[in-house]
């Protein structure tokens, strides 16, 4: 196996590209009772349009998210059962632009990594399997939209875009999941659930040549590749689709999120890194502005901001309760505008930077952040473990110049939610 070390971090994965095509990272951590093993699909809730070995194919949404769900299912039984009795811990989860799943276990962790390896899989899909799940999940969406922050955020993306598959929800709707059969789940599995459309990841007390034997016998080399492109339309556009939306909810706060569409980057990493320190000096707690919204009443310790991406996509975003989610809004306006004009404090910026450093510093405690981080920079085409490089590359004129390009009206999108009877 490759061994890779980054000094200045303290860190050493060993990487291997098995047969199979699966990537393999393995962290180890002797000294640590803990084994945390991560097996990610490049495959997320906007894959909805793709062309597999040259066929064009459109899919339902909300697929990822129901073949997440069944995948538990084998012909021998769900397998939480099966991890119960090995004392390991499975969870899973589907992003926009992922799905994973993990468990995390302190004893038996070649057994539970079997048996992770095994369930993802093995593609099994009854009509009665598949039948029974949509009514759990339809549930779990009628869970989603009576949830202001998932409407929030939902309401958001498809008012800043035009026709990319972020503006549909993670889950389907109920009508859209009624729509998805046992062949569609098959097909799905088959095209992106190739080991060489996945990565695991694993964390602990582990030997990594043993973690390499258990995935190359599991996952044997398959005698066809599969070919997938993703297709996620044209370009969007700078200007959102729409500059505000409105819903009301059972919610005592008026809540709003704002958002700025930003350039598709060559490389995300980075650009997440220097959106959020642009926000961090435009609004972080750290800020003039924060404090004095703050003690306006304006927001609370609740609010936030950053820089968020998905594949083709990236968007600065603030927001939080607020009595005045308006005022809130043209004060994060008004004050990216002076910092255009003026500049920020020298000696502010290296303070925020290096806080903001630390920050990522300590998510390497954390074996589920090291995991995820991993294979989400590595299907974004880049690597995690670089962003000291790239902090002590970014400059203070970027991330100045992207609040003055980027946090300005015409970008700007609002989301709001107001508490039912408002006038």
């Amino acid at each position: 196996m490759n061994e890779r070390s980054f000094p200045n971090l303290g860190e050493t994965f060993f990487e291997e590209r098995l047969p199979c095509g699966l990537l393999l990272r393995v962290t180890p951590k002797p000294d640590f009772s803990k084994t945390y093993a991560f097996l990610a699909a490049n495959y997320g809730a906007i894959d909805t349009r793709f062309y597999l070995n040259g066929r064009p194919r459109e899919t339902p949404d909300g697929v990822a998210h129901y073949l997440e769900h069944k995948m538990f299912d084998m012909p021998q039984g769900n397998v939480m059962q099966e991890f119960t009795r090995l004392g390991g811990s499975p969870n899973a989860f589907t992003s926009y632009a992922m799905t994973a799943y993990h468990v995390q276990c302190t004893q038996r962790w070649e057994e539970n990594l079997t048996l992770l390896l095994q369930f993802v899989s093995t593609p099994y899909f009854t009509e009665e399997s598949v039948e029974k799940e949509r009514g759990i999940i339809a549930q779990e969406i009628r869970m989603y939209e009576d949830n202001a922050d998932s409407r929030m955020y939902e309401n958001l993306f498809s008012i800043l875009y035009d026709h990319h598959p972020v503006r549909k929800p993670i889950a389907g709707t109920v009508e859209s999941i009624a729509a998805i059969t046992p062949e569609i789940l098959a097909e799905c599995h088959r095209a992106f659930y190739d080991p060489a459309n996945m990565m695991l990841s694993v964390v602990g007390p582990v030997d990594p040549e043993g973690v390499a034997d258990i995935a190359g016998q599991l996952l044997p080399k398959r005698d066809s590749a599969v070919s997938v492109s993703r297709d996620y339309g044209p370009p969007e556009s700078p200007v959102p689709k729409e500059g505000r939306r409105e819903a009301r909810m059972e919610v005592a706060m008026p809540g709003f999120t704002v958002g700025f569409p930003c350039a598709e980057s060559a490389n995300p990493l980075r650009q997440e890194l220097a959106g959020d320190l642009a926000m961090e000096l435009l609004v972080g707690e750290s800020s003039a502005l924060y404090t004095r919204l703050y003690e306006e009443g304006l927001i609370d310790s609740d609010f936030s901001a950053g820089c968020e991406g998905v594949k083709t996509l990236a968007m600065l975003t603030a927001g939080g309760d607020s009595k005045d989610p308006d005022r809130v809004c043209d004060a994060i306006l008004e004050e990216a505008a002076r910092i255009g004009r003026e500049g920020a404090d020298p000696q502010l910026f290296e303070r925020l930077k290096r806080s903001a450093f630390g920050r990522r510093m300590r998510e390497l405690d954390s074996f589920e952040t090291i995991c995820f981080r991993m294979c989400q920079s590595h299907f974004d085409g880049t690597e995690y473990y670089d962003f000291p490089d790239l902090y002590r590359a970014i400059t203070q004129e970027e991330v100045e110049n992207l609040l003055r390009t980027v946090v300005v009206p015409e970008r700007a999108a609002v989301s709001l939610i107001y508490p039912k009877g408002r006038a």
